[in-house]
């Protein structure tokens, strides 16, 4: 019996746009910006803020290094943030009609820039507050690892207090849904253009 519903957030719940974030950063002058942002997951500095091995303040310096020319902290963040599409406000609608029937939890590979700034604001069309909308939440800059890593699975199922086999895990990565599954978690595969409320009724 599914009593959690443990949600990714970019591809799931938020809209996501790797190409945009590349165009923003190539407009700034940064090379071979593409190489460092992938669709699931990243690499160099952009990795590092994602599992908080790293400041903001030296992930912006780390970035500088590949870009010509002089970038303001705030045109770093906001070309990070381009990767971000935004969230439909009816999916919001649809997290809280879950949230009568099941305890909901997020489970997020971000990093602290997206998270204070476009996220928080995203989650905020309907007057209320990101963790209004669930039970608990992990992101991989705080938990320090990232999916589809072992360590932030037990951290999910230390900090929520959940059964895994209890527990559907949705996610639009497969990598991350199968290293979900080998610790016992059910997982749907939300595929691209399709909605997690949707899928939710075959389940």
């Amino acid at each position: 019996m599914i009593k959690n519903l443990l949600f990714d957030l970019g591809g799931v719940i938020m809209d996501i746009c790797r190409l945009n974030c590349v165009a923003s950063f190539e407009r700034l002058g940064m090379k071979d910006a593409d190489s460092f942002l992938g669709e699931y997951s990243q690499k160099g500095p952009f990795l590092q803020l994602e599992e908080g091995a790293i400041s903001e303040e030296q992930f912006r310096d780390a970035v500088r290094q590949y870009i010509d020319g002089e970038v303001s902290d705030e045109q770093i963040d906001k070309a990070f943030c381009d990767f971000l599409v935004g969230i439909p406000s009816h999916r919001l609608v649809e997290l809280r009609e879950l949230k009568k029937n099941y305890n909901i939890y997020m489970l997020s590979n971000t990093n602290s820039i997206m998270w204070r700034s476009r996220i928080a604001e995203d989650f905020r069309q309907e007057g209320l507050e990101r963790e209004d909308y669930f039970d608990g939440i992990v992101t991989s800059f705080e938990a320090k690892s990232i999916k589809p890593e072992a360590k932030i699975f037990h951290a999910v199922v230390e900090k929520f207090g959940i059964k895994p086999e209890e527990t559907l895990f949705l996610d639009d990565s497969q990598k991350n849904l199968d290293a979900a599954a080998k610790m016992g978690f059910q997982t749907l595969l939300i595929t691209p253009g399709s909605e997690f409320f949707e899928l939710l009724k075959s389940v």
